[in-house]
């Protein structure tokens, strides 16, 4: 892993990863975040859950370092947006993205290998080491592509394109891994290859944080440890992901009577029929 001696020791926990503190974001004069707390330590995985339009993908934003908060407060490893070489510290964060705007026809090694130099295309005259290729080479297989590695992007399947993407985020060892709605256009072949992939990944790497961005309980890992769910921007609720993630918060969340289930490590969700008069 990454050297990340800004991070803070929070005694028995891990230490902070992430940590917003009454964030408000405002884009055209409408508050799109009204003061959204979040902690995030080393070794959590957490959901971040919300009805479309809700605020998850500016919060994944600020995540992300992309962007900076109207108010409040954003620290991202150890470090304080807005203080801080914002495009420096994007190399430390792995973002995995279905928007990935790779138009280039790379092979899924040269797409790993971009984790790497935190760039969309390979980088003129630039050439990977001996090690760096090895690395892109065992990521390739902890994902599972090692048969594909010669296949290039625009040929690939959203599936495997997911996958690589996996393997790309953490190409630069990071810390922090966002997966801003991987399984978006996945079959339920697909969507399940690479949830396991997800959780094999929390498992090999135990001190590595992350944040998964979705609005289907049906996606989220087997490993989800934490959640924070929002509704126009403000926080529903927080916490352990078996008190938040329960019939009571989802109905609210998403304005609709939800039943929440839990089996065997999944989640599920169920809208509830109204009672039928006799």
């Amino acid at each position: 892993m990454i050297v990340t001696s800004g991070l803070q020791p929070t005694g028995d926990a891990g230490p902070e990863v992430l940590h917003l503190d009454s964030v408000t974001f405002r884009r055209d004069g409408r508050e799109i975040l009204h003061g959204v707390d979040l902690t995030v330590r080393a070794g959590e995985h957490w959901a971040l859950l919300g009805a479309n339009g809700a605020g998850k993908t500016t919060i994944v934003g600020l995540c992300a370092a992309q962007t900076h908060p109207t108010t409040g407060t954003v620290d991202v490893l150890g470090k304080r947006l807005g203080r801080v070489d914002m495009q420096e510290l994007r190399r430390h964060i792995g973002h995995v993205s279905p928007r990935h705007p790779l138009r280039s026809p790379l092979t899924v090694a040269e797409v790993v290998l971009t984790g790497i130099t935190g760039t969309i295309d390979m980088p003129m005259r630039w050439t990977p080491s001996p090690e760096q290729i090895e690395r892109a080479r065992a990521l390739i297989a902890d994902v599972g592509m090692s048969d594909h590695a010669d296949a290039r992007w625009p040929t690939m399947s959203q599936g495997e394109r997911g996958r690589a993407l996996i393997a790309r985020a953490l190409a630069g060892e990071p810390d922090l891994l966002l997966l801003d709605e991987p399984t978006t256009g996945l079959d339920v072949a697909a969507r399940e290859q690479l949830l396991e992939t997800i959780d094999d990944l929390a498992r090999r790497v135990p001190d590595m944080a992350s944040i998964i961005v979705t609005h289907h309980l049906e996606e989220l890992p087997e490993t989800t440890s934490h959640a924070l769910v929002i509704a126009h921007g403000r926080e529903v609720a927080s916490g352990d992901v078996h008190d938040v993630v329960c019939t009571d918060v989802i109905s609210r969340a998403f304005e609709h009577p939800i039943a929440v289930g839990h089996q065997d490590g999944r989640w599920s969700a169920r809208a509830v029929r109204a009672a039928t008069a006799p």
